[in-house]
């Protein structure tokens, strides 16, 4: 008896977005289901930083349809996203480095103190948010020293651990990530993503953008291959080869060419 497929959290039909005389996104397909990391690849020109910045609010598609849990949505910036509970960790990781980790995983969304006075001068209660930040990262078990540390005298793999982090405590549907482990050494990267892991136990479904094959072949439950502005493919990476899936990235095999259990 097969499994139930696990229900779709996001869903793209037919995304377009034109650049001028350049098509970047040719009527995209995407399906994100619970429960998954699922990883996006592509060569240079593939279309998957337009698909993403669609899919966290960052652009508009100029055609296509976006759904999150089956009901159609427009998103006109990352703020429209991040209110549908949708979380993105940028590559350059967005953080301000001479503030506290506490006030990193706050930042543009400061707690307030819960009084007359507190809500009419708009007081910060930084207790509460040194609370909740030292339970986010003791649920995700980041071992970092103090909160109240600047950001700056942090490795490069705790920053990245910050910035998930702040996804994590925010989202409700989805966390994108986009090249969470670029840049950083063997043994950093490998803590990203076992925090990666984390996230995705505690129940929220994770894209993860990435050029690094064995980490995508490590980590991801499916991988998204796209290629010259569509989705080429979706395999299953526990049984195709990293090679044919790079064959397919290239054009140098057709989806058609894979063995069934290979598709996903």
């Amino acid at each position: 008896m097969t499994a139930p497929t696990p229900k779709l959290v996001m869903q793209a039909k037919g995304l377009v977005k034109r650049y001028g005389q350049v098509t970047a996104l040719d009527g995209t397909d995407f399906e994100l289901r619970e429960g998954e990391i699922l990883a996006v690849i592509g060569d240079n020109g593939a279309g998957k930083s337009s698909l993403i910045k669609a899919l966290s609010g960052a652009t508009v598609p100029d055609e296509g349809e976006l759904l999150l849990d089956g009901k159609a949505m427009r998103f006109k910036s990352p703020i429209d996203a991040r209110r549908a509970g949708i979380e993105t960790v940028y590559q350059d990781l967005a953080v301000a480095p001479a503030m506290t980790i506490a006030e990193n995983l706050f930042l543009g969304r400061e707690l307030v103190k819960d009084n007359a006075i507190g809500r009419l001068f708009r007081l910060l209660d930084k207790k509460a948010m040194l609370d909740q930040a030292v339970a986010r990262m003791q649920e995700l078990k980041v071992g970092i020293r103090s909160m109240t540390q600047a950001v700056e005298t942090l490795s490069g793999g705790q920053r990245q651990c910050v910035a998930v982090a702040r996804a994590a405590a925010f989202a409700q549907h989805v966390v994108i990530m986009d090249e969470p482990t670029a840049a950083l050494g063997v043994k950093e990267g490998n803590m990203v993503l076992e925090l990666i892991r984390r996230v995705r136990d505690k129940g929220l479904p994770v894209i993860l953008i990435s050029h690094n094959m064995p980490h995508v072949f490590e980590i991801a439950d499916r991988i998204h291959i796209q290629r010259l502005g569509k989705r080429a493919a979706v395999v299953n990476p526990k049984a195709i080869s990293m090679s044919d899936t790079v064959a397919v990235m290239t054009g140098a095999k057709t989806v058609d060419e894979l063995p069934e259990e290979a598709h996903a």
